[in-house]
């Protein structure tokens, strides 16, 4: 591992920004009891798992360039120390020294308490220019945050999720409800009406307004309720619902609402640092945000420093990782990648709801409605037959006309998509398709018509699990009925498979735990769905499980007479959680993966009860490019008033490596193990004592390989068994490519679409015609830096002409075919010590012939090592701009 220093820098025309840290966007319809969800692919395919293919991207389909910009300055914002009065003067000099650039920008938002700086809308050509402006630090993208579509669902169960974290036994024998803590939720806004959140809002705001789609102008201060989106009501119902029959975490804490969508669209970066800011300034105690951007693991992004700021100042935050799962290693966004935040994985709730139908002995069995077929009836009959084919599939029915008539049809999941089994089926006269699956529990699926078809499904179309397809055949009917039930997961308590990898970008250990996310029944809006009820599935539903435990954890410490720091509650809850399994066979006794769940699932009668902590609550061992072992010092704090011995063991985990990309990972067992300096230890009451921890990697362990494993102390006598979960990177992490896939000269074709561009082209640098860059980044960079040279020498046009722009901390792109835009509108920085004036600091080159020559530094890169590096060069390029 290079210990390399980082320092926040520009980064220019960087991003992507469609969110999956919100609720599934694959959530039934509404007459339709959730169960597990998948992708829109993933339920249309009929697959167990997603399948990808690369391509070349000339349109705007795969643009991911960002159109907003955060400015960041280079005072500390007041949280830090910074003054309020200095800050608006350094706004103000920026102001005048863009006007002395050139630089047309429009101003959005500005920010001082948790982040020094503003966010604008500018031209990418003029960004060269921004950077260049005295006084500023920084530039990053403002990134869009989109918030999937969500459908309610009827009935599950929220009880059965509280007993997986233990929050039903803290509400129920400890007594504690989170009264007198106030819970802020960044979302959607919430159902002021609804009779769960009576009397508890203590403060809310609306930054956005219902218009607001995330590319329009914010108009703050309209209508804070939620009676368009309905995921904030979800959310807060979580962490604080307090229903006659439907719980939240903590029923009795306090709430802030502070509504960052409007009725359509996304949101984007700076009006979260700006939410943040305001719940900074109302005093809340807890912070949840169930939205990030996916495929930006920077600790140094602005949210999530925004966000980390906020725990120094106090407030714990809780933010879902992502549900970028099919994403691969690395998919984790901020803010929950933030250095003090507590990134929170998903885990399946431990049962589900479903419609029911009876079978010929009455056996009931659970059932789930296809999206886009007619909901099954619920009184009547029908014979039922088993498909053969099995599976149904073929451009052209594989049935014989007519052989289906009146029947139901049991067909097996796989090979081909639910349209197809369901359209060939109901060619052949079937009544009604039932589709179980071919790997353990329920799932869902959609029959929407895959083009170039366009007959629609007219018969219902249902989903069941493997398990209860034998009990199907043998009844030879099925009996239809309006009841629901409650049915075991196969799946409970092991990690949603939408939950998103770490590790951060930095190699970080991220996510930090979990918590139930997939099938939660909470609060929604009643104006959306009458019951008041919906189940929706997603990281979005486990952060505020922790954001509801972290509130009670409160509470129980203000009872005891005892504070707790915002700062320290991440590792109390990493220390007391549990970690789950593997969910995939033929590894299903192995744990599953730390950059996938971090220190298990939250347990917060643990955490309550514990007299003793560790620290660091997780280690982030980075890069093992030898084998050479690393050692790092656990420290036991003893609260109790006794001494307590402790047994120090060790527990490997799942790891994941590239195969051959990080898209898809294989998944292997342990690979790692670790030693102690002692095998027990003694901690004084009221002290501390501490062991060192030796962490090797097997050396047949393929590089490229992330693992980890979790050091356990096991209290001699009983009591509340500690863990400190730890992960690291086998092989050369400067070895991962970069520029795989596209890499091209482009003329913009307007619209976000470009035309690739491989022979010497001529660009009059005016109105838009400039050269621009397509880049696939298949890993994070940490700079990308253009460089102007002679296309005649490869040399410095002169002393003066060189540099045209160097963006930092670059996210990977979030598909095998995205690709980010950089532009060259022709002008160059100047070489240092030409000019400290700050309008004179770049300047155009003169008509001639260039080339462009890209040189990417990998993530904790050394600039000095040209092995860290990649580089790539342009056509020559002919500048022939006006005089005029």
């Amino acid at each position: 591992m290079k210990n390399l220093k980082f320092q926040r820098g520009a980064a220019l025309t960087v991003l992507s920004l469609t969110l999956a840290a919100c609720g599934s966007q694959t959530a039934p319809v509404a007459q339709t009891p959730s169960a597990v969800t998948q992708s829109p692919a993933a339920q249309a395919s009929g697959l167990a798992a997603p399948l990808g293919a690369l391509s070349i991207p000339t349109t705007q389909v795969d643009n991911e360039t960002p159109q907003l910009w955060f400015v960041e300055f280079r005072g500390q914002p007041t949280s830090k120390g910074g003054n309020r009065a200095a800050i608006a003067q350094e706004r103000q000099f920026f102001r005048q020294q863009a006007k002395a650039a050139g630089v047309k920008f429009q101003d959005r938002l500005e920010f001082e308490r948790l982040f020094n700086g503003v966010s604008v809308r500018v031209d990418p050509a003029d960004l060269g220019k921004l950077k260049d402006l005295d006084g500023v630090r920084a530039i990053y993208p403002v990134l869009n945050v989109t918030l999937p579509e969500l459908t309610p669902a009827e009935q599950p169960d929220m009880t059965t999720a509280l007993g997986q974290t233990g929050a039903d036994v803290a509400q129920n024998e400890l007594g504690l409800t989170g009264k007198g803590v106030k819970i802020a939720i960044m979302d959607t806004g919430l159902d002021l009406d609804h009779p769960d959140f009576q009397g508890r809002v203590v403060a809310q705001y609306d930054l956005v307004g219902d218009a607001f789609n995330g590319s329009n102008t914010p108009v703050p201060g309209q209508d804070n309720v939620d009676d368009c989106g309905g995921h904030g009501t979800h959310v807060a119902g979580i962490a604080a619902g307090n229903g006659a029959t439907v719980k939240g975490v903590a029923p009795g804490a306090s709430l802030g609402v502070y509504r960052v969508f409007g009725c359509s669209g996304s949101t984007s970066a700076d009006i979260m640092v700006q939410a943040m800011e305001r719940v900074l300034a109302d005093g809340m105690d807890v912070l949840n945000m169930s939205i990030g951007s996916a495929f930006n693991s920077w600790p140094e992004y602005p949210s999530a420093v925004a966000a980390s700021n906020l725990v120094d100042a106090g407030v714990v935050v809780a933010a879902s990782i992502g549900n970028s799962g099919t994403g691969g290693v690395f998919a984790a966004g901020a803010p929950g990648v933030g250095d003090k935040v507590i990134g929170v994985a998903n885990f399946m709730n431990s049962h589900v709801y479903l419609n029911e139908f009876t079978l010929a002995d009455n056996t009931k069995v659970g059932y789930q409605n296809a999206t886009a077929a007619p909901p099954a009836p619920t009184v009547g009959e029908l014979p039922l037959v088993v498909a053969s084919p099995l599976q149904g599939c073929g451009t052209t029915s594989p049935f014989v006309a007519g052989s289906l008539t009146g029947k139901a049809v049991l067909i097996e999941r796989g090979t081909c998509g639910f349209y197809e089994k369901a359209i060939n089926a109901q060619k052949a006269g079937a009544a009604a398709v039932v589709i179980f699956n071919n790997v353990a529990g329920p799932f869902a699926g959609t029959v929407a018509p895959v083009a170039p078809a366009t007959e629609p499904v007219s018969i219902p179309v249902v989903t069941i699990s493997r398990e209860s397809a034998q009990a199907v055949i043998r009844s030879g009917k099925i009996v239809w009925a309006s009841t629901q039930g409650s049915y075991g997961n196969p799946t409970g308590n092991l990690l949603d498979t939408s939950s998103s990898y770490g590790l951060a970008t930095d190699l970080t250990l991220k996510p930090d735990l979990g918590a139930p996310g997939g099938m939660i029944r909470a609060a929604y809006p009643l104006s959306l769905e009458g019951s008041g009820y919906a189940t929706l599935s997603g990281t979005s539903m486990a952060s505020p499980h922790v954001a509801g435990v972290a509130a009670l954890v409160i509470e129980a410490k203000r009872k005891a007479g005892q504070t707790i720091r915002a700062e320290d509650m991440r590792g109390l809850l990493q220390n007391t959680a549990v970690p789950k399994p593997l969910s995939i066979a033929p590894t299903a006794g192995i744990l599953d993966m730390v950059h996938r769940q971090g220190a298990g699932m939250v347990n917060v009668v643990s955490a309550i009860g514990a007299t003793a902590t560790v620290t660091p609550g997780k280690l982030s061992l980075g890069e093992f490019e030898t084998a050479a072992p690393k050692t790092q010092t656990l420290t036991v704090t003893n609260t109790g008033s006794a001494p307590v011995t402790y047994t120090v063991s060790h527990v490997g985990a799942a790891a994941s490596r590239k195969n051959p990309t990080y898209y898809t990972p294989a998944i292997t067992g342990p690979v790692s193990s670790a030693t102690f300096s002692a095998t027990t230890i003694t901690v004084p009451a009221g002290g501390s004592a501490s062991v060192d921890m030796t962490v090797s990697v097997n050396p047949a362990a393929l590089d490229t390989t992330v693992f980890g494993g979790y050091a356990v102390f096991t209290p001699q006598g009983g009591g509340t068994t500690l863990r400190v979960p730890y992960a690291g990177f086998k092989g050369d992490y400067q070895a991962l490519p970069v520029l795989t896939g596209t890499k091209t000269m482009a003329r913009s074709l307007g619209g976000g679409s470009y035309q690739p561009i491989g022979a010497p082209s001529t660009f009059t640098m005016k109105d838009g015609d400039y050269p621009y860059f397509l880049f696939h980044l298949d890993h994070f960079a940490r700079s990308l830096k253009m460089d102007i040279v002679d296309a005649a020498t490869g040399q410095p046009v002169n002393s003066q002409f060189f540099n045209a722009s160097t963006d930092e901390y670059l996210p990977r792109n979030s598909t095998a075919a995205g690709f980010f835009a950089f532009g060259w509108d022709g002008m160059v920085r100047w070489s240092r010590g030409v000019s400290d004036n700050a309008q004179n600091k770049r300047k155009a080159v003169p008509n001639g012939q260039y080339i462009v020559k890209v040189t990417v530094l990998k993530a904790l890169g050394d600039e000095n090592n040209p092995a860290h590096q990649e580089t790539w060069t342009s056509p020559v390029i002919t500048v022939n701009a006006s005089k005029k």
